[in-house]
């Protein structure tokens, strides 16, 4: 076979990984109980070779979970070595210190055999809406009070179940045959991809995955380094305040670039607090490297080759390096600003590829309540999830984009399945209009969500919301986005964090920020101001006001 032949070859092999690791990810959002997994993606699915390197990840997913799961599997071969391994055994951990962060995300490795021998390893970490304590909400003091803790441990053995883990898991959880079918979902998905990867293997008649996975890792590595290079040198610094949890909270970092390679370093970040919304360096590591990625190597696939040259460090202690037992069950509140605090520093170095600053931070809506009188589990205890979005940054060259989930990327929950998978009713969904940022490019908008229990009754809401009082920052004179606030449609002010009452009769109502506008209002183009007047983007007195006299 020629030279170009086999380079052809390798490359249809890399795509097909790519493709079994996608079809691993439907799977798995079609086996699963749980609506975060099923509806809204918000899960990982990849392949690791024998090593634990990564080589290959499914689009669908969020950075949050693979990126943390990449550094994440070597703790699994470390208690597990890879000739210890059968057929028909799989891992399980939902340890926050070494996969994705907090107690919710449970992670599933399953070892994939191809002709009697180990060729690789199935990874996937999903997010499970009940993990017993305190639930997902920024309230517990310790991790002992935010939910039952699976150390790494065999879920299978040769394809006999661990009954007595699976007994103890549903007996410390509100919804134990949600948790049980996400769980042998995760198996499902695993098996089902391993099946597929050994007919790959026969049809293009490999015994493993040595070879292709050394060509992934270092054609990745090659294209990531050479993006790094044309980078300028030096070091920037840039700092972020948040609302936090009862005060303030400033997040430093200084990045450098240095010949091939990337360092962020968080010397200065603020120190942990008492509450769920702390850390762990494996999910700082993850949304910083995502998005340094997004501006300098988008195009280069997620691996083991192209995540190496970016290195991250952080004081113990901080924020964003929390150690044990501190609590971190909320902690995407901190962690899904770090792209917006990466992109200050990139923006003074390469400022014609950076977004202005967006929402960021995922509005999770988790409520929880008992079944009203007369529904087929009344009296029963409920624990819901649906996932909502502000505006993301304006970008150089467009507008910011509305109600969208960056960083995380999961899916929006359709309100029709939020609502049969609760006794809710989401009364109002909508875009808020003047909520973008102004400026050349306009800032995404944010929404305004109106929740409340089918029958009138009380319920409670985990709050766990951002950019309250500190909202997105406008860029190069761009406009801030819109500030968020949680209120109740009776008109009370609530806490953005904190577990909290509706009272009976009255509706949750959640106005979520916009994104951040980059360059000046009076540089953006007058047709663009009156389409956003048409499209209800912005309002026809905050067009004339903001935009000049006469538009709109």
């Amino acid at each position: 076979m020629t030279a170009a032949l086999n380079e052809l070859r390798t490359q249809v092999i890399w795509t097909r990984l790519i493709s079994i690791v996608e079809e691993q990810a439907q799977t798995l959002m079609r086996t699963a109980f749980s609506t975060t997994v099923r509806d809204a993606g918000d899960l990982s699915a990849a392949l690791f070779d024998l090593e634990g390197r990564l080589i290959a990840e499914a689009v669908t997913g969020t950075p949050g979970h693979v990126n943390s799961m990449a550094a994440g599997v070597r703790h699994f071969l470390a208690k597990f070595p890879v000739p210890t391994m059968a057929e028909g055994d799989h891992f399980i951990t939902n340890d926050p210190w070494l996969t994705a962060g907090h107690l919710h995300d449970v992670t599933v490795l399953s070892p994939a055999f191809h002709q009697g021998r180990i060729v690789g390893l199935f990874g996937v970490c999903c997010h499970q809406v009940d993990i017993g304590g305190l639930g997902q909400g920024p309230d517990g003091r310790s991790v002992f009070e935010e939910g039952l803790q699976i150390p790494l441990m065999k879920l299978a053995s040769r394809g006999v179940l661990n009954q007595d883990l699976l007994d103890i898991l549903c007996l410390n959880v509100r919804t134990p045959l949600q948790v049980r079918g996400d769980v042998l979902s995760y198996i499902s998905s695993n098996e089902s991809a391993a099946r597929r990867l050994s007919a790959m293997l026969a049809e293009f008649r490999l015994d493993d995955l040595a070879g292709v996975a050394d060509y992934i890792v270092d054609r990745s590595l090659a294209a990531t380094r050479a993006e790094i290079a044309r980078l300028p040198q030096g070091s920037w610094t840039s700092s972020l305040t948040i609302d936090g949890y009862g005060h303030p909270i400033t997040l430093r970092a200084r990045l450098t670039i240095e010949g091939e390679r990337i360092l962020v370093d968080y010397e200065g970040t603020d120190a942990c607090v008492p509450r769920g919304i702390n850390v762990v360096l494996n999910y700082c590591r993850a949304y910083t490297i995502f998005g340094l990625r997004c501006v300098i190597s988008p195009e280069v696939p997620n691996n083991y080759g192209a995540l190496l040259p970016f290195e991250v460090v952080a004081p113990e202690g901080s924020i964003v390096n929390v150690q044990r037992p501190w609590p971190v069950a909320a902690r995407h509140v901190i962690g899904q600003m770090l792209p917006d605090l990466v992109f200050g520093c990139l923006s003074q170095a390469i400022p014609d590829r950076v977004p202005a600053e967006g929402s960021s931070c995922l509005w999770s809506v988790q409520l929880r309540g008992r079944q009203p009188a007369g529904e087929p589990q009344a009296g029963e205890s409920f624990d819901a999830i649906f996932f909502n979005s502000g505006g993301s940054g304006a970008r150089p060259s467009q507008d910011g984009l509305s109600g969208t989930a960056f960083p995380s990327g999961v899916r929006a929950m359709p309100v029709e399945i939020t609502e049969n998978s609760a006794p809710i009713v989401i009364w109002r969904k909508e875009l808020l209009t003047d909520s973008g940022g102004i400026g050349e490019r306009r800032g995404g908008l944010g929404q305004r969500v109106e929740v409340a229990m089918r029958d009138g009754s009380a319920f409670e809401v985990l709050a766990m919301f951002e950019r309250v009082d500190h909202p997105a920052q406008g860029r190069d004179g761009g406009g801030d986005g819109s500030q968020g606030s949680v209120r109740l449609a009776s008109g009370k002010a609530m806490q953005a964090k904190g577990l909290q009452q509706i009272p009976a009769g009255d509706r949750l109502v959640l106005d979520i920020p916009g994104g951040a506008g980059l360059g000046t209002a009076t540089s953006r183009a007058a047709d663009l101001v009156a389409r956003d007047v048409e499209e209800g983007f912005v309002s026809a007195e905050a067009a004339a006001r903001l935009y000049g006299s006469g538009v709109g």
